[in-house]
């Protein structure tokens, strides 16, 4: 199959630090090249794949500071695709809605995966007029936003099996991975780790947009004994990171699309304390891969469960569920029912599998 694999520029892909949609992009981009296919990647200059690399800017967005426009440079890069459109089988974008518009008139077999959070009263209108678009969503409830979008199928995400290393023994400390932001509360991190008596590791990115509320409300807390800021992180230092921990924070308090530092540490052994909320309840299998809370309190009592839990039969979980090769393997279903147009493709109730959302596509099951 020629499939073409279409990234947002703001990141290289694979992203040297922080970065969610880029690295999954990534991933996915290198088990359809191992499977056999012919696949271009559309994305910045800096990025490294075995797939045919088109840039669509010389370095990532976020690398530039002489690039003001973030705009301008995925317009010229969605232009370069239409001009070759023709070469591939399926074209699959990761760039939200962006290209909606300009590719819904072009015969051509596309999906897109959408990353983010749906739950903005301003997209409603957006999948309403565009109800012909087909979408993948990457939890189920992602889609509850937007019940009438166009959902062809779910996939969750999934990490190379060997890219992460399983750590056998339980840390000594609770860790903190992502980005400082409001709805990912580092600060209730930060409250459990102090109320369970437990040093807590802070390894994450700080955007722009968030330096307010870093100096602010985080910054102060950093003061209290054992909370260590160590900031932003690259693939080399994720996995011993997260494998020494006892345990991974996940506090989220948002509709989480998926959550890739669960399955991280999940590749580890490292079960994680996660907030019920959007996906949670869907990554986090509650008392094996980790513990789904509703408080601080609940989070507190959890940091001494986990330490009973078997970090063997975590790893095992990521490895039935949350692979590259399963995921590669899901969409690979979804590209050739949208080339074979054999099959309705159209899903829009979330609670009820449909004939093309098999168990791996709902569940990410192998």
């Amino acid at each position: 199959m020629n499939i073409a694999q279409v990234a947002p520029l703001y990141e290289a892909v694979p992203p040297p630090g922080y970065g969610g949609t880029e690295r999954v992009v990534s991933w996915l981009t290198e088990e359809l090249v191992r499977l056999g296919h012919k696949v271009t990647l559309f994305a910045s200059g800096d990025s490294r794949s075995n797939a045919k690399l088109v840039a669509g800017c010389a370095k990532s967005l976020r690398t530039s500071p002489e690039v003001r426009d973030y705009l301008a440079p995925h317009i010229l890069m969605l232009e370069q695709l239409r001009k070759r459109r023709r070469e591939f089988d399926v074209v699959h974008f990761h760039t939200d809605y962006l290209h909606f518009s300009l590719f819904r008139e072009w015969r051509l077999n596309h999906l897109t995966t959408l990353h983010g959070r749906l739950d903005l009263p301003d997209l409603v209108p957006v999948y309403d007029e565009f109800s012909d678009i087909p979408v993948v969503s990457i939890s189920r409830a992602q889609r509850r936003p937007l019940p009438d979008a166009n959902w062809i199928g779910n996939v969750y995400h999934g990490l190379p099996e060997r890219s992460l290393r399983f750590h056998r023994a339980p840390g000594k400390y609770l860790a903190f991975i992502g980005r400082i932001s409001p709805e990912k509360r580092p600060d209730r991190a930060i409250e459990i780790a102090v109320r369970s008596g437990m040093p807590l590791k802070i390894a994450a990115k700080v955007d722009r947009s968030d330096k307010d509320y870093f100096e602010n409300t985080i910054k102060p807390l950093l003061n209290q004994p054992n909370i260590d800021f160590i900031g932003e992180i690259g693939d080399q230092q994720k996995g011993d990171f997260l494998g020494d921990a006892a345990a991974c924070l996940a506090p989220v308090d948002w509709p989480e699309p998926f959550g890739l530092n669960m399955i991280e540490a999940m590749a580890c052994g490292t079960p994680t304390i996660a907030f019920r909320h959007g996906s949670i309840p869907e990554v986090i299998e509650d008392g094996v891969s980790g513990v789904v809370v509703e408080s601080i309190e609940e989070a507190v009592r959890a940091v001494d469960r986990v330490r009973s839990m078997s970090r063997a039969a975590c790893r095992d979980t990521f490895e039935k569920r949350f692979t590259a090769r399963r995921m590669a393997n899901d969409y690979v279903m979804l590209y050739e029912r949208l080339i074979e147009k054999t099959t309705p493709l159209r899903v829009t109730n979330i609670n009820v599998p449909s004939e093309i959302e098999e168990e791996s596509l709902l569940e990410g099951a192998a």
